[in-house]
């Protein structure tokens, strides 16, 4: 009988939860309101859609999250990371020159078919796709995900606006402007300084809500100076109610290109949400359950959807406030939802002389929060290969664009997989003074080895992909050692032997018997020797030179030749 408790967890907040825990999640709620309203509207103009569009997302995504999500406290939201995304799909493509209404609908569209995806993976249990984005790869995406941000918003921040589809344009576009003068003083002033309270607060008063102390002081900055009328541009009033309930439509036409910014969007959000969620988790013990966060998210972009809203993800700042807050379950999200929707009823007009130069300001924070430079460094430090790798990430979405980028970062995280093992790590094993068992000689130079007797580990699956990497090694050791009589392949980290490899080894094994040579193989786990066996693999192969450990394989080559260990 299928537990629906497992795939609905709200049903089991409801009836586990405890009268104590709710005064808890009713602060924690509405400190989180504090944050949800500016970065809402902060991050749906990010996407290029109207500011009470991040309002709407917000409002039904936390309800579908409390129903559906696995996670006591995760708290889901717009998010800086997807912002530059949906603005590429939908204002840079398919709604390019169209009004906000379209944009709306295509977004909406955009956020239905993301929770299609997430649903379905998670009932197919393909959580395991989060993985596709490697921490180098993630880093590099991350890194130049926030340029892309700065350099988007700096108009903004400085009061005007500025024609051009992604970051050198921007760029260009940006400091011609403000070659041209067309910055405005006002704006500059009241967005700089939005930007150094919210900065600093995070640094020296991190439980301190510097968002909402930007804001609130940035619209006491309008009463008292008249930035209006200085040229600085402010939110305006926020349409009253609810939006109404709307099926997302799009032309056939424009289903390809929402499809493949849709998979981006989704791996993305699932890989932020599978590690923010990770993170927390170890903090008050909770299992992650990827396949049901995979279905959580899902049921949250596909609610959003109906009702004007747009893709969205795990926020780990929000999840932090709520957490510092005192959250106890999900109904922390819920009372955000509500205190919203109440804003929105009885007092639209709440923030209607918020400066937009601040809401670049709360973008850019953000985005100065995805940048990690202190761990490219340190990836340069430790490993020079994946620095290069999580640079080829940053430059692909500097250059090439957001999306395109999220495709090079995927591509280089599975490429270099395949180069792992394509080339594994290989040693020649000997005996050195003083250490029990066989280690590598490239580290102990002094190891003691048998005459004619070669010990070799190769640290990787035989698989299509590295079976001439192997055979032609095998083949090497052949033409340096022309007294050789046994090969020993330490065969503990091969996990798997696929066919291609097994036509290899079959072909090896004739090439080797013909010169005198036997191939043996030690600690070969069962399942891989089973494989071989299949394979009849042991018309060639000895079936008697398959052995439990080395140590049991060095013993027989010694009986059979007599051999002593020499330096």
């Amino acid at each position: 009988m299928i537990d629906i408790r497992g795939w609905i967890p709200g049903i089991r907040t409801v009836t586990t939860y405890q009268a104590a825990w709710l005064p808890r999640d009713l602060v924690a709620g509405v400190v989180l309101t504090t944050l949800l309203v500016p970065q809402g509207m902060a991050y749906a103009e990010l996407a290029g859609l109207p500011a009470i569009t991040g309002l709407y997302t917000s409002i039904l995504c936390l309800l579908a999250y409390a129903v559906f999500g696995p996670s006591r406290i995760l708290v889901l939201g717009p998010d800086s990371s997807l912002g530059p995304m949906i603005a590429t799909v939908v204002v840079g493509g398919l709604a390019a020159g169209a009004g906000p209404a379209e944009a709306v609908a295509l977004a909406s569209t955009l956020g239905l078919v993301v929770g299609i995806l997430l649903v379905l993976a998670g009932v197919a249990k393909l959580g395991f796709l989060a993985d596709l984005l490697s921490r180098p790869t993630q880093l590099g995406y991350l890194n130049g995900l926030a340029l892309t941000i700065l350099i988007g918003q700096l108009p903004k921040l400085f009061g005007f606006s500025v024609e051009g589809d992604g970051l050198i344009p921007e760029a260009k576009g940006f400091f011609q402007g403000v070659a041209d003068g067309k910055t405005v003083p006002a704006a500059l002033a009241i967005g700089v300084f939005g930007l150094a309270v919210i900065l600093a607060l995070r640094v020296w008063l991190p439980k301190v809500p510097g968002v909402l102390i930007a804001v609130v002081l940035s619209i006491a900055a309008v009463a008292v100076f008249g930035l209006e009328d200085r040229g600085v541009d402010l939110v305006g009033a926020l349409p009253r109610g609810f939006p109404p309930f709307t099926v997302p439509s799009v032309d056939l036409k424009d289903l390809g290109t929402i499809a493949a910014g849709a998979l981006g969007i989704a791996l993305v959000s699932l890989t932020d949400t599978i590690s923010t969620a990770s993170a927390f988790a170890a903090r008050t013990g909770q299992e992650v359950r990827g396949n049901q966060e995979m279905v959580g998210i899902g049921a949250a972009n596909i609610a959003a959807s109906f009702f004007q809203g747009f893709p969205v993800s795990t926020s780990g700042s929000r999840t932090a406030v709520a957490e510092q807050s005192g959250a106890r379950t999900q109904v922390t999200g819920v009372v955000g939802a509500v205190s919203i929707s109440l804003m929105l009823l009885f007092v639209p007009g709440l923030l209607r002389d918020l400066p937009q130069p601040t809401l670049a300001a709360v973008v850019i924070a953000a985005a100065l929060s995805l940048a990690d430079i202190p761990g490219m460094v340190d990836l340069w430090r430790r490993r020079r290969v994946e620095f290069s790798l999580g640079v080829a990430a940053f430059l692909g979405v500097a250059i090439l664009g957001v999306l395109p980028g999220i495709a090079v970062a995927v591509g280089l995280s599975v490429l270099n997989v395949f180069r792992r093992l394509w080339w594994p790590y290989q040693a020649v094993l000997g005996r050195p003074d003083g250490i029990s068992g066989y280690h590598d000689i490239s580290v102990h130079r002094e190891a003691q080895r048998l005459p004619g007797l070669l010990l070799f580990r190769f640290d990787a699956p035989l698989i299509f992909a590295n079976a001439r990497t192997f055979r032609d090694r095998i083949r090497g050791f052949m033409a340096d050692d022309p007294d050789l009589k046994w090969i020993i392949i330490a065969a503990e980290p091969i996990t798997d032997v696929d066919t291609t490899a097994a036509d290899t080894l079959e072909e090896l094994d004739e090439e080797l018997n013909a010169r005198g040579i036997s191939l043996v193989f030690a600690e070969m786990k069962s399942p891989v020797q089973e494989k071989i066996e299949r394979y009849q693999l042991t018309r060639t192969i000895d079936p008697e030179h398959f052995f439990p450990t080395v140590e049991d394989a060095v013993a027989a080559y010694r009986r059979e030749t007599g051999a002593e260990w020499t330096r």
